[in-house]
């Protein structure tokens, strides 16, 4: 058992970039380019009309994009707390093994007692919790949550979570 302070770290719109995934396929697949401002403060299904497609089809978790800087910041965190990657992966099981490799590949540090694949984040028991979607971060029992800034949570009152906006600012606060 360890001393350290322990931190739950959402996977989807925290360490991986899903909107531009989401953007990326449907351009792709329509010709369409969604403008940025029509993503903002609605959720990713209006956003995105071909989202449940698009996370079922194979590659999707495998192949997104890292957040710019969480490399950099989730390896010195690391080093300084006890780091858990949680994911809610069971509404779409084939991401489990897609999400396991993205981490092996991008986060090769976080070993596989660091990994929490589940379908509800309620039993999270963290310190911290660094998430985008308020369903998780609400029902978060630790003494600090950080809701990470995402098209869908933009206008929102982030109310007793501190909002972060990237990577470097999260640093700011718990570096």
């Amino acid at each position: 058992m360890t001393n350290l302070a322990s931190i739950a770290i959402d996977m989807d719109g925290v360490l991986a970039d899903v909107y531009a995934q989401f953007y990326d396929m449907h351009l792709a697949e329509t010709g369409e380019e969604i403008p940025q401002t029509s993503m903002q403060g609605v959720t990713e299904h209006a956003a995105f009309p071909l989202l449940e497609k698009h996370v079922r089809t194979a590659g999707f978790f495998r192949n997104a994009k890292v957040m710019p800087s969480a490399i950099s910041v989730v390896e010195r965190l690391n080093q300084r707390y006890e780091v858990f990657i949680v994911s809610a992966a069971m509404e779409y099981p084939n991401s489990l093994l897609e999400k396991y490799e993205w981490l092996q590949e991008h986060f090769p540090f976080i070993t596989w007692k660091q990994i929490i694949l589940c379908g509800s984040k309620s039993p999270i028991a963290t310190d911290i919790m660094i998430d985008d979607h308020f369903k998780n971060l609400n029902v978060f029992r630790g003494s600090k949550s950080y809701l990470f800034t995402q098209p869908h949570n933009i206008f929102a009152d982030p109310g007793r979570h501190l909002r972060v906006n990237d990577w470097d600012e999260l640093a700011s606060y718990l570096l």
